[in-house]
């Protein structure tokens, strides 16, 4: 029985059950086990609470605790400093890593007006919301994707940005009215992809979550949290980033596109390196950032 630790919100069930799923078709039973966090219970702003880690440090603790075997996060939660004892076992396909637009009367952000209030928790988002320069004013929110959906449909607020796999994980991608170009909003860094974690000695766990590894968003989303852990920004900080694994001149390549936020704007840059050294690229384009700071 691999015991599966998991927040009792929406999409982390269904994230939980997404792995549940593909754990049971290659013969494992699997049970899921319900772990209340930090970020579940507290509403403050996650800059007050600790940043996204609030939401995965009762899972790691129970890790550790021999309590589950295996946990699921959202990869754009998870702080980049690794944890003793603790291993990502693995991380699955990615799914779509873009942020959306949920605006009333099925608005684009183009067609928004000027002023029009835009509710976001994320300062990366904030920041490259404002460097389009559309006027568009943005306030803070917290909460699951009814509440914050329900913020627009409830008239008020004019739209939110969220992430879009979230909303493809729960079904509900009829409700996204544009999904943001990364040219205008880069995600953040790990978004869209899982990363299952596991003890690190668990060599049964590690064999059983093998299958479930895909290579090149492995590689992707290191590159984007070696960025962000070179940086020295913690995950609430106005960090963007995004790479894909393309075909070059002489085969598979690693492209990273960055966005650091500043308070005359945004800075953008990208580099490309080996799929087989995403660490080194991260680094590359982080300090290339920096230095333009």
């Amino acid at each position: 029985m691999i015991r599966l630790g998991t927040r009792r919100s929406a999409l982390a069930t269904a994230q939980a059950t997404w792995v549940a799923d593909r754990l049971r078709a290659l013969g494992h039973d699997v049970e899921l086990v319900p772990i209340v966090t930090t970020g579940d219970v507290n509403r403050a702003p996650l800059e007050q609470i600790g940043g996204t880690g609030v939401f995965v440090s009762a899972l790691r603790d129970a890790l550790l605790a021999n309590e589950i075997d295996i946990a699921v996060h959202s990869l754009k939660d998870l702080p980049t400093a690794p944890v003793d004892g603790l291993s990502i076992g693995a991380v699955p396909v990615r799914e779509d890593p873009r942020d959306v637009l949920v605006a009333r009367d099925g608005l684009t952000l183009g067609e928004l007006q000027r002023g029009a209030l835009v509710g976001t928790g994320s300062p990366r988002r904030v920041a490259q919301l404002d460097a389009l320069g559309l006027g568009l004013e943005c306030t803070g929110i917290r909460g699951n994707v009814d509440t914050r959906i329900g913020l627009v449909a409830e008239g008020k607020l004019d739209a939110v940005v969220l992430a879009r796999a979230g909303l493809s994980r729960l079904g509900r991608l009829a409700e996204v009215t544009e999904t943001l170009d990364p040219i205008q909003v880069l995600p953040a860094p790990g978004q869209g992809a899982l990363g299952i974690e596991c003890r690190a000695e668990d060599t049964a766990v590690l064999a059983a979550l093998a299958p479930l590894e895909d290579p090149a968003t492995r590689a992707a989303v290191t590159a984007e949290r070696q960025m962000l852990a070179t940086l020295e920004a913690g995950c609430t900080a106005p960090v963007g980033a995004l790479a894909e694994v393309v075909e070059g001149e002489d085969g598979p390549e690693l492209w990273l596109r960055g966005a650091l936020g500043q308070e005359d704007g945004v800075r953008r840059l990208s580099a490309n390196g080996p799929v087989d050294d995403p660490v080194a690229l991260g680094k590359a384009l982080a300090n290339e950032l920096l230095e333009q700071t």
